[in-house]
C-alpha cells in the first residue's frame, strides 16, 4: 500500500521536474494516511484546570474522507469526537467542555453516537458540557448539542431542523431514454425498497415513511427530555423540521442564551467553578490550532452521494438528521 502511494506521488510530480519547472526536495509523508497521536494546544487562559474545546463542523459521518489529492484521508466526526473523548477521560484536569458546533447535520447513525458518548462522558467524568452554536447548528447539530448541560448561540446561528429524512431518486423515466432496463433479482416484493431503477409504489412509501417518523420521534423526544422548558405547542412547531434564527430559537427554548464563544467558555467556567482555567484544543501534529477560534482540525466537508468512482458514498438510501435543501449540492464538492 506504501509503495502504491509512493508511485501515485510520482504520477503526479514526474512531468513538473521533466519540464525543469520545479525542484522538489524532502519527504512526501504528508501524503501518508496513517493517524498521528493527538497533541494538546493551549488557546487561551492559564492556570492549572483545563476546559476541552471539541469541534463539530461541517457534515457528521461515520466515514472517512479524501484528503488532498486523494492520496489520503481524513478522520470521521465519529472517529475523531471519539479519540478526542478517550484522550480527555485521562486527563483529571479537564474539568469543562465547550461544543463549537458549526454544522447542517448527517448521517442518524453519526450524529446519535455522538451525542450518546458525550452524554456518558459527563455522566462518568463528572464535567458540565456548554454547546456553542456558530453560522449552523441544525439537524444533527442540534441533536448533538442535546448533550449539552447548556447552549449558546452565536446572533446570527441558525438551527432547529429536528427531524430525519431521507433522499433518493426516480431514474425510471431516464432508463427509458437511454435505453436502460431494470434486471434486478430479489426475494421479496419489497427487497429493493428505494431503488431508483424503479417507482416506489404507495406502501414501500408508507414503509419508509414509518422509519423516517420513528427516527423524528426519537429527535423530538430528546427535545423534550434535554429541554423541558419547551412547551407542547412549541415542541409541534419544532417537530415539523423548520429552521430558526437565534433570536426565536431562544424564545422558544432550543437555546438558553446568545452570545459569543468567550460567552460560552465563561460559562462553561463557571458551572466548573473555575476562577481561572487553560482552554485546550486536541490536534493532529500537521493541524494548526493558535486561539478560541481556530478551524476544526479534520472533518469532512460534503455528504458523499455523487461520487464519481462511487467509492465512499453513502448507501442509498441514506437516513439523515440534516437540514440540506439541496441533496444535489452535497456531493459537488467531488465533481468539482
Amino acid at each position: 500500500m506504501r509503495s502504491l502511494r509512493a508511485a501515485s506521488v510520482w504520477l503526479v510530480v514526474l512531468p513538473a521536474l521533466l519540464s525543469g519547472c520545479v525542484l522538489v526536495t524532502g519527504s512526501f509523508s504528508l501524503f501518508d494516511s496513517t493517524p498521528q497521536p493527538l497533541e494538546e494546544r493551549v488557546v487561551s487562559g492559564e492556570g492549572a484546570a483545563k476546559i476541552l474545546m471539541i469541534d463539530i463542523t461541517n457534515v457528521i459521518s461515520s466515514l472517512e474522507d479524501r484528503d488532498g489529492f486523494g492520496f489520503g484521508t481524513r478522520e470521521s466526526t465519529l472517529a475523531r469526537v471519539e479519540a478526542e473523548l478517550q484522550r480527555a477521560a485521562k486527563d483529571d484536569a479537564i474539568r469543562a467542555v465547550v461544543l463549537r458546533i458549526n454544522s447542517p447535520g448527517g448521517t442518524v447513525h453519526a450524529s446519535d453516537a455522538i451525542f450518546h458518548d458525550l452524554s456518558r462522558f459527563r455522566q462518568e467524568k463528572g464535567v458540565p458540557i456548554v454547546a456553542y452554536f456558530q453560522d449552523v447548528a441544525a439537524s444533527g447539530g442540534y441533536y448533538i448539542a442535546l448533550s449539552a448541560d447548556e447552549i449558546v448561540a452565536s446572533p446570527s446561528t441558525v438551527t432547529g431542523s429536528v427531524g430525519a429524512i431521507v433522499y433518493g431518486v426516480n431514474a425510471r423515466g431516464l432508463m427509458k431514454i437511454v435505453g436502460l432496463e431494470n434486471q434486478t433479482i430479489k426475494s421479496g416484493d419489497k427487497k429493493d425498497i428505494g431503488s431508483p431503477l424503479r417507482e416506489m409504489t404507495p406502501e414501500e412509501h408508507a414503509v419508509l415513511q414509518s422509519v423516517v417518523d420513528g427516527m423524528r420521534d426519537r429527535f423530538v423526544g430528546l427535545v423534550k427530555d434535554r429541554r423541558p422548558k419547551i412547551t407542547e405547542t412549541a415542541l409541534y412547531t419544532i417537530a415539523d423540521g423548520r429552521v430558526f434564527g437565534a433570536n426565536e430559537a431562544l424564545s422558544i427554548g432550543l437555546v438558553d442564551s446568545i452570545g459569543y464563544l468567550q460567552d460560552a467558555i465563561d460559562s462553561a467556567k463557571g458551572r466548573a467553578k473555575l476562577a481561572e482555567a487553560q482552554v485546550v484544543m486536541y490536534r493532529r501534529p500537521r493541524e494548526y490550532a493558535e486561539n478560541i477560534y481556530s478551524k476544526a482540525g479534520a472533518a469532512p466537508t460534503e455528504l458523499s452521494l455523487l461520487r464519481i468512482d462511487g467509492s465512499d458514498s453513502l448507501p442509498n438510501p441514506s437516513f439523515l438528521y440534516m437540514w440540506m435543501p439541496d441533496p444535489l449540492t452535497a456531493g459537488l464538492g467531488s465533481l468539482r
